[in-house]
């Protein structure tokens, strides 16, 4: 496995589709703002999609892959019964799952949204919403089972593309507002659940070659399936504790106008670096990882732990300065259109800057967690992500009150923050991570090379500052071109003083 080539292919239609994804959500907030439509909308829309995060963005992966990876060294045969017993319990629960939460949907809205009971309409929108767009959590849940598998193959490629059909179909959708009016909120929630569907017959098409389905109800639950099982849920709440904290954050936000809308459009703007920097690399180490561990390759282990912690060091720090410095720039020039006002960019902006700060926190989670999960140990991750959850929650309700939604950022900042050093702390204790000789020196560079890069970028926006304006037509432009050259400086500089060693990363591991 080629480390850069792997998480560049990943990484690359995770971009396509983060981008189509900014689109799509430039044109949410021209046509439909902050206010009760956009409220509604984004309840039922975050929820199937926090699943979605939860088991398409690794975290699936995390049971799965060790699992699947040791069947598949017994042969074919044995890989594919695993993986049949696994389909048709997963199928089974996440359809009962779906129609239970259809039917008791009213409760569940409320329990998502509790700030939505004083207000009928926008309570009742939500809850109709949801019932729409709820579906999309069976499809996407399938379809990320086969993406699970066509990783274990280190096929990365249409695992990572399967989203961008998501974005397109809102997209078009979008594309009729004008004549859709009121009705497009319904629309885009019915296009929601049709993306799942896409994305599911997309990927079955291709983990066909690799994997062949067989639907019946003679599951054998063997050990292998129970310990599968006893995995996952560990798994996916120690890997999605972001996501976990950001629908956390939600809950609480309900209760404060157009916060909701707010943290949906802060949490957009730092995700494609969270993709690059911890998604898409803890997802492609994880197969090779948990095969040198069960050959027990030790110098390849720490070989990629140290190389995957230093790329996503080296992608989150300069990424975290940047949204740290210009937050209302950016938050402005991608949003800032048609009803999304100057109150809503200082607001969204001020909720990024929160963000920003925990970036790295977010990656490290994603990479640490990758090395319990390849070790089989899911306990670990699992016990300090329910601390990690417990702390955001009760920072966000103890300071809501004094200082509103902007606590819920903060909050989930410093919780990842101390998730992330917990999960390096027990991988010291138990002998699981060491760092090689050159990685603290990398690392000093890194930040010295982040600090000059974010120099750079706060001279750029203020020497653009009038053509950044809120007001401006051309402020994404000048945006994109701040963020150029401050990229191109970034790595200059880290090339100069060998931050960062492309060659180190061609290694087949």
């Amino acid at each position: 496995m080629n480390l850069v080539k792997s998480t560049g292919t990943f990484g690359f239609f995770t971009i396509i589709s983060r981008l189509l994804g900014y689109l799509r959500d430039i044109l949410i907030a021209v046509f439909l703002g902050t206010g009760v439509l956009a409220d509604a909308f984004f309840v039922a829309f975050r929820i199937p999609n926090t699943f979605r995060r939860l088991f398409s963005e690794g975290t699936f992966n995390a049971a799965f892959v060790p699992s699947y990876s040791s069947e598949l060294l017994k042969g074919q045969k044995k890989s594919n019964e695993f993986a049949n017993n696994i389909f048709n319990l997963l199928f089974l629960a996440l359809f009962f799952l779906v129609l239970i939460i259809q039917i008791f949907m009213p409760a569940f809205v409320t329990m998502i949204a509790p700030g939505f009971v004083d207000d009928d309409n926008k309570m009742n929108l939500a809850i109709y919403l949801t019932r729409i767009t709820f579906p999309f959590l069976l499809f996407i849940c399938i379809a990320s089972f086969f993406a699970a598998i066509l990783n274990s193959h280190n096929k990365f490629a249409a695992a990572s593309a399967a989203p961008i059909i998501l974005n397109i179909v809102l997209i078009i959708i979008l594309l009729f507002s004008k004549s859709l009016g009121d009705e497009l909120v319904y629309y885009l929630s019915y296009g929601v659940s049709l993306a799942g569907i896409l994305q599911l017959i997309f990927l079955y098409k291709i983990v066909s070659k690799y994997y062949s389905l067989k639907f019946n109800f003679k599951i054998k639950a063997n050990k292998q399936v129970k310990i599968f099982f006893k995995k996952l849920l560990p798994s996916v709440f120690a890997s999605g504790v972001t996501q976990i904290n950001i629908l956390v954050g939600t809950i609480i936000a309900s209760f404060q106008a157009s916060a909701v809308s707010y943290l949906y459009y802060a949490d957009r703007i730092y995700q494609i670096n969270l993709a690059i920097a911890g998604i898409a690399i803890g997802v492609v180490i994880l197969p090779q990882l948990s095969k040198h561990i069960q050959s027990k390759k030790k110098n390849k282990i720490l070989l990629i732990q140290n190389k995957a912690l230093e790329l996503s060091l080296f992608l989150s720090i300069p990424a975290s300065v940047a949204l740290v410095v210009g937050s209302e720039y950016i938050t402005s020039a991608l949003f800032g259109y048609g009803s999304f006002n100057e109150v809503a960019v200082q607001n969204s902006a001020k909720a990024l800057y929160f963000f920003a700060l925990g970036l790295p926190a977010f990656s490290l989670i994603k990479i640490f967690s990758s090395f319990f999960f390849a070790n089989h140990n899911t306990k670990t991750p699992f016990y300090i992500s329910l601390l990690s959850v417990a702390l955001n929650i009760a920072i966000s309700i103890y300071y809501f009150k004094d200082i509103g939604f902007i606590i819920i950022p903060i909050a989930t900042s410093i919780s990842s923050w101390i998730n992330g050093l917990l999960l390096f702390i027990f991988l010291k204790k138990d002998n699981l991570f060491s760092f090689n000789k050159e990685f603290i020196f990398r690392f000093i560079k890194i930040i010295f090379t982040s600090i000059l890069m974010g120099i750079l970028f706060n001279y750029l926006l203020i020497y653009f500052k009038d053509h950044l304006a809120f007001e401006q037509n051309t402020k994404s432009f000048y945006l994109i071109l701040s963020v150029i050259m401050g990229l191109l400086f970034y790595l200059f500089i880290s090339y100069l003083i060998k931050a960062f060693k492309i060659s180190e990363f061609n290694l087949n591991y």
